[in-house]
């Protein structure tokens, strides 16, 4: 119901009156459209405008719902190359604002609004230049109309991710704009009481979502180089917070050269915005070996990379997975043992999957993940019953890395610690895990399993007497052993790539609770 009313107030006359500020500013600043290559996907092979239709731009109902979207914010822009009219190009602009002039609900929602407006000011040598009087004058009215719709709505914008590409196109409008300081302090505002509502006290994300720090840091440098351009003054905070976000991109990507596979993050390949940070000048390093409740160890051939965290507040789980205590393992930046990743969709099956603790490389317990989700108001599943860390030992010397964790994640409904202990000696290429469970009470007879997920890429083969898998990764051998307890191997899902799937396969271990659980195993190279 209010949303229905919400909609009636966005299309009524009194919202378009609020909206409608016919005060005139310059155009000041036009940002360098390769300072979007972080965020826009800008093609080598670029296309010219005068080669298509344009008569049914905005017309065409051949257009799914994604094709249309794609064609309202204005990104298409990016491809364009050199040869494009600029008068082919804002005919179709001034075809847009004469159809758009208003708010529409499919046009200007949110998302669409700030991405157009970003698009459409750093294409300015196309969209803007050489444009007629009256053109031109449209043009800054319905940017600046569209601008004083975001910042009328983006407290109420439920995405994160929105938020900041919000943020950044207010505070893009006010640095490009002459006279236009109080939108700039606007923007300000709202990108400051982001970062207050997302970051803990140490700069830390909230959520431990590993992918959003780096969409932050995209977004960040991105509005400090629009400052920096624009030879404006660059807020302070935004440069704390471009080092911060830099450690953290240096310490889950820099230093492992592959996408740690915990809570949200999946395969994105940062090698281009590599490029984009080295060309703009920034350089970031990181060499502790635990940061923001993660543990990675790393040598010239072997990356190690373990979860050691409590649960978030269930405000920021939505992307949390229930993989604590669960590892990643590579030899020459070919991983062995992954996560099996996160599905983005939250209306698929394979989003509830993804986010279990049997989709991690770590022991589970009857069947159950290490903490309860429950689906909130919007259909996102968020923390119900969460952890806590216990314990943590972390040893880091040349011939022996050691993690020692545990959690309490099935001490409510069971009363019993889980404890996980992880050997690696880099001169025997050996890693050894020992996992513990620790009975507070009676000691019920449970299942437990413990899996480790192999990436899709290795090959595997399981010897005759059942105690020893058989590992191919490229031109590598690895062996896995277990002495107490039989291992098997079963089919599994991997959610590497976004929003897909392939199978892959798993190890898992087997077993039922005892007075001494205690559960040796080992990886080595052959």
């Amino acid at each position: 119901m209010f949303e229905i009313l919400r909609q009636i107030y966005l299309n009524s006359i009194i919202y378009d009156k609020i909206l409608t500020d016919k005060s005139q500013s310059e155009l000041e600043y036009k940002p360098s459209t390769h300072l979007q290559s972080s965020i826009v996907k800008i093609r080598t092979k670029k296309f010219n405008i005068d080669d298509f239709s344009h008569n049914d731009f905005w017309t065409n109902k051949n257009l799914n719902e994604k094709q249309l979207q794609k064609l309202n914010n204005f990104y298409w822009l990016f491809s364009l190359d050199l040869k494009s009219q600029s008068k082919t190009v804002q005919k179709i602009i001034k075809s847009w604002m004469e159809k758009n002039y208003k708010y529409n609900s499919k046009t200007w929602n949110f998302e669409l609004t700030s991405k157009r407006i970003i698009s459409l000011l750093s294409n300015a040598n196309l969209t803007y230049d050489n444009g007629e009087e009256q053109y031109q004058k449209d043009f800054n009215f319905i940017i600046r109309k569209q601008t004083l719709h975001l910042i009328n709505q983006i407290d109420k914008e439920i995405s994160l991710n929105n938020k900041i590409i919000g943020a950044a196109a207010i505070i893009l409008v006010g640095v490009s704009y002459k006279d236009n300081r109080n939108i700039r302090l606007k923007g300000l505002e709202h990108l400051k009481k982001i970062i207050k509502h997302t970051f803990d006290n140490v700069g830390n994300l909230k959520s431990r979502d590993i992918k959003l720090s780096i969409f932050f840091l995209k977004y960040l440098i991105l509005i400090r180089e629009w400052f920096k351009e624009s030879q404006s003054e660059i807020p302070v905070f935004v440069d704390e917070y471009i080092f911060n976000l830099g450690q953290s991109y240096a310490f889950f990507w820099g230093n492992l050269k592959f996408d740690p596979l915990f809570n949200g993050n999946n395969n994105s390949n940062n090698k281009e915005f590599d490029i984009y940070l080295k060309r703009l000048g920034y350089s970031f390093k990181n060499n502790n070996f635990e940061f923001s409740d993660y543990v990675s160890f790393k040598n010239k051939k072997i990356n190690l990379i373990m979860d050691i965290g409590s649960t978030p507040n269930k405000k920021f789980s939505e992307k949390y997975q229930a993989g604590a205590l669960s590892f990643e393992f590579a030899s020459n930046g070919k991983k062995i043992f992954t996560n099996s990743g996160y599905f983005e969709d939250r209306n698929s099956k394979f989003n509830q999957i993804s986010k279990s603790s049997a989709a991690h490389n770590v022991l589970i317990v009857d069947d159950n993940s290490s903490c309860k989700f429950i689906k909130n108001s919007v259909s996102n599943l968020e923390i119900k019953n969460g952890l806590k860390i216990n314990m943590k030992k972390i040893n880091y010397e040349k011939n022996e890395w050691r993690i020692l964790a545990s959690h309490d994640g099935y001490f409510k409904k069971y009363n019993l610690i889980y404890e996980r202990e992880i050997n690696f000696f880099p001169e025997k290429n050996k890693l050894i895990g020992i996992e513990r469970l620790k009975f507070k009470k009676n000691i019920p007879n449970l299942k437990f399993d413990i899996r480790f997920h192999l990436d899709p890429s290795t090959k595997i083969m399981k010897t005759q007497d059942e105690k020893t898998i058989l590992i191919e990764l490229d031109s590598e051998g690895w062996k896995f052993i277990c002495d107490n307890y039989t291992i098997n191997i079963d089919n599994g899902l991997y959610f590497g790539d976004k929003n897909t799937f392939v199978e892959n396969q798993n190890i898992f271990i087997s077993g039922i609770t005892n007075k001494n659980n205690y559960i040796r195993w080992e990886l080595s190279k052959i």
